[in-house]
């Protein structure tokens, strides 16, 4: 049986420890050797050279590596979205209310410091959301910048009062707060997609991991993880 090189975005680590993977090994026999980084991360790794069998990330940087030669255009295919929200420390005795846009505006500028990740999308959106909000620098002078990982990591360890991802990725780190998700009017969702390697070492193995990523019990992991399933 094969070996499945995955890379995978972060924000759907937890449905995937949670079963979608092992379920495919025990139906399949194939394992997975699994890289978790933010997409822009994994970008970097296809630019030195490193080449994945499999590949979950943002849909639209997905379908860019398959118009490059990378992914086959042929496997693509969207299988969750999630929108952002913010976590805070396990301390905090009364949640920030994030109801309203001016709410939001008040707990960012409240906190003593925003945790956020500059490499992965919800990271990404966030500074440009600060931006829009006028809020940029205020924010900023003293926000915790996240390399990659789980920014809700920096509430825990007293780095940060708030932390802003993925909603999938805040529920990693069980011991913050949920504080809930963005408002409407400053949400953002994000579409993951996966799609098999131009250069998979077992092409139909591959094909495989990617139409089980898509079935209706990974679909159901999705949606537990904090993941809105695409069927």
């Amino acid at each position: 049986m094969s070996t499945i090189r995955l890379f995978s975005t972060l924000a759907v680590r937890l449905a995937l420890d949670a079963g979608v993977l092992d379920g495919f090994t025990a139906a399949t026999g194939h394992a997975i050797a699994t890289i978790y980084d933010p997409t822009n991360v994994l970008l970097r790794r296809i630019e030195d050279g490193d080449l994945p069998d499999v590949m979950i990330g943002v849909s639209p940087q997905l379908r860019d590596l398959a118009d490059a030669g990378v992914l086959d255009e042929s496997s693509l295919a969207d299988i969750a979205r999630v929108g952002a929200g913010i976590a805070a420390s396990p301390g905090t005795s009364t949640l920030p209310s994030i109801a309203t846009v001016e709410h939001l505006k008040a707990a960012l500028l409240g906190a003593r410091s925003v945790a956020y990740s500059q490499t992965g999308a919800s990271g990404v959106y966030f500074a440009s959301l600060l931006a829009k909000l006028g809020i940029a620098d205020a924010v900023n002078d003293r926000a915790t910048i996240v390399e990659k990982g789980f920014t809700a990591e920096a509430v825990l360890d007293g780095r940060a009062d708030l932390a802003v991802q993925q909603l999938s990725e805040l529920r990693f780190v069980p011991e913050a707060r949920l504080v809930g998700a963005l408002p409407d009017t400053a949400q953002h969702y994000t579409v993951f997609a996966a799609a098999t390697g131009i250069a998979a070492r077992d092409g139909a193995a591959s094909r495989a991991l990617v139409d089980h990523l898509s079935s209706p019990a990974a679909r159901e992991r999705y949606r537990t993880a904090g993941l809105e399933a695409i069927d």
